[in-house]
C-alpha cells in the first residue's frame, strides 16, 4: 500500500471513530426553571439521578429565580430559550403563538400510570395544559386550596373544629364567632380565588366552549355574593388597610386570623407555636359541591428544540421525578397518603384532608389571550366590587362588564 493510500485510510478511520464517539455522546437538554437556590438544589439531586441512569441525554437545569417570564419570553423571541421550560397555568397560553412543541407524539406510547399517561392525571388539572385541544405540557404539581385553622382560637371560642362536610353557612358562622378585637375569623383579599365559589354554585366565568363569559348567571352571582359578603367585611375579616399593613398569611401565623385558605403545600400547618388543622374548603349548601381551585404548573418543550426526541424523553423522566417530590402530585395513581408523605414528610398529619381536597380540584381554563381577559375581570368587575368602587349591584355590574369580557375571548377576536 502506498503512503498516500495509507494516509487516506488512516484519516477515514479517524473520521469514523470521531463519528462513533459523537453518536455515543448524550444530548444535552437544557431546562429553565424559576427555582430559587434551595429548590434548585433539590431539583438538581433529582436530575443527577436521571442523568446517572441513561446515556441518551443529560439534563442541565438553568434556574431563573427573578423576572422568569420576562426572561423566558425574551429568550423565546431571540431563539435562545432552553429545551424544557416550567410554565404556570396562566402562561400556558404562550402555546397559542407556536412557542411550545405539541406533545401528542411524545406521550402516544406512554405506559399506564407513568408521567406520559394522560389518563392518569386529574382532569381538572390536565385541562390547563391543553390549548385548542392539543396537549402542550405535562403537569408536575397541583396545589388545591384548603382551609388552615387555628385550633387554639376555636377552643377559646368554644367552637367545634370544622369537618369535611361543613358548608358556606358554617364557615360564615365560625368566622363571625371568631372575630373580635384585633382577631378575625378569616381573610379574603383577592385570595382565595372567587372562582371556587362560583364553580361550587354551579356557575362559571368562562363557558366550556370559550364562547361566553356568563358572569351574570344566577349561579355566578351567588358565588360572587358569598365572596363579597366576607371580603373586607370586618364582621368576618380584616379591612383592606389592615391586610396591606400586616399581610394575609402573616396575620394567620401571628394568631390574628383563625381560618386561612391556602395551598396544600404551604407551611401554615407547621408554624412554631401554633396548633393548626387542615380541612377541605366548605361546600355550597345548595349544590353540595366541594370544588376547589388548584394552582398548577407544567413543563413544556421549546418548539424550536434541536433535539425533540431527547427533549421528549427528558420531559417524561424529569416530570416523573418532580411528581415524586412536589405535592400534590397531579396523577391519580399517586393520590395516596403514602405517596404524599414520602414526597413531603412534614405533611403526614394532614395528608388525608389534602388528598380529599385533591379529588375536587380544578385549574383555570386557559386560552390565547387569557391574561388580557383576566385583567378585564379584575379591573372592571371583581376589583371594583371588592374595593367598593361602584354603586352598581353585583348583577348590574356583571351585566355591564360581560360584553367586555366576551370581547377578549378567542371566538370574538
Amino acid at each position: 500500500m502506498n503512503r498516500k493510500l495509507l494516509l487516506i485510510c488512516v484519516l477515514a478511520l479517524v473520521a469514523l471513530s470521531a463519528a462513533v464517539v459523537a453518536a455515543q455522546e448524550p444530548v444535552t437538554v437544557r431546562m429553565s426553571t424559576w427555582a430559587g437556590v434551595d429548590e434548585a438544589g433539590e431539583l438538581n439531586a433529582i436530575i443527577a439521578d436521571i442523568n446517572a441512569n441513561n446515556t441518551d441525554f443529560q439534563i442541565v437545569q438553568e434556574p431563573i429565580p427573578a423576572d422568569y417570564y420576562t426572561q423566558i419570553q425574551t429568550q423565546l423571541a431571540g431563539g435562545t430559550a432552553a429545551d424544557l421550560m416550567w410554565m404556570d397555568q396562566d402562561h400556558m397560553a404562550l402555546a397559542a403563538d407556536g412557542s411550545f412543541m405539541a406533545l401528542t407524539d411524545c406521550v402516544a406510547d406512554a405506559a399506564p400510570e407513568t408521567s406520559g399517561d394522560v389518563n392518569d392525571y386529574y382532569p381538572g388539572v390536565l385541562q390547563m395544559s391543553y390549548i385548542d385541544n392539543t396537549l402542550y405540557g405535562l403537569p408536575w404539581i397541583a396545589q388545591p386550596v384548603v382551609v388552615y385553622y387555628n385550633r387554639a382560637l376555636f377552643d377559646a371560642a368554644g367552637l367545634d373544629y370544622p369537618t369535611s362536610d361543613w358548608t358556606w353557612d358554617d364557615f360564615k358562622s365560625d368566622a363571625a364567632a371568631l372575630t373580635h378585637d384585633d382577631q378575625y375569623g378569616t381573610s379574603f383579599y383577592g385570595w382565595p380565588p372567587p372562582q371556587i365559589f362560583v364553580w361550587q354554585a354551579g356557575g362559571d366565568l368562562i363557558s366550556e366552549d370559550l364562547m361566553t363569559s356568563p358572569i351574570d348567571s344566577p349561579e355566578a352571582i351567588a358565588g360572587i355574593q358569598f365572596y363579597t359578603d366576607i371580603a373586607y367585611n370586618t364582621d368576618y375579616a380584616p379591612s383592606a388597610e389592615t391586610i396591606s399593613e400586616q399581610g394575609q398569611a402573616d396575620m394567620f401565623k401571628a394568631g390574628k386570623v383563625a381560618m386561612f385558605m391556602g395551598g396544600a403545600a404551604d407551611d401554615l400547618d407547621r408554624v412554631t407555636g401554633l396548633d393548626v388543622g387542615v380541612v377541605p374548603v366548605p361546600h355550597n349548601p345548595d349544590t353540595g359541591s366541594n370544588i376547589t381551585y388548584t394552582w398548577a404548573a407544567s413543563t413544556v418543550i421549546n418548539a424550536n428544540t434541536p433535539n425533540p426526541d431527547a427533549a421528549c424523553a427528558a420531559l417524561l423522566a424529569v416530570t416523573d421525578g418532580i411528581q415524586n417530590w412536589k405535592i400534590v402530585s397531579p396523577r391519580i395513581s399517586q393520590g395516596t397518603p403514602d405517596h404524599l408523605i414520602a414526597s413531603e414528610p412534614r405533611k403526614e398529619a394532614n395528608a388525608e384532608p389534602i388528598l380529599e381536597a385533591a379529588q375536587n380540584m380544578r385549574a383555570l381554563v386557559i386560552f390565547d389571550g387569557y391574561l388580557h381577559w383576566n385583567d378585564v375581570l379584575w379591573g372592571e368587575y371583581l376589583g371594583p366590587l371588592l374595593n367598593k368602587e361602584t354603586d352598581l349591584s353585583i348583577e348590574e355590574l356583571a351585566q355591564e362588564v360581560r360584553p367586555d369580557l366576551e370581547d377578549e375571548l378567542p371566538a370574538n377576536q
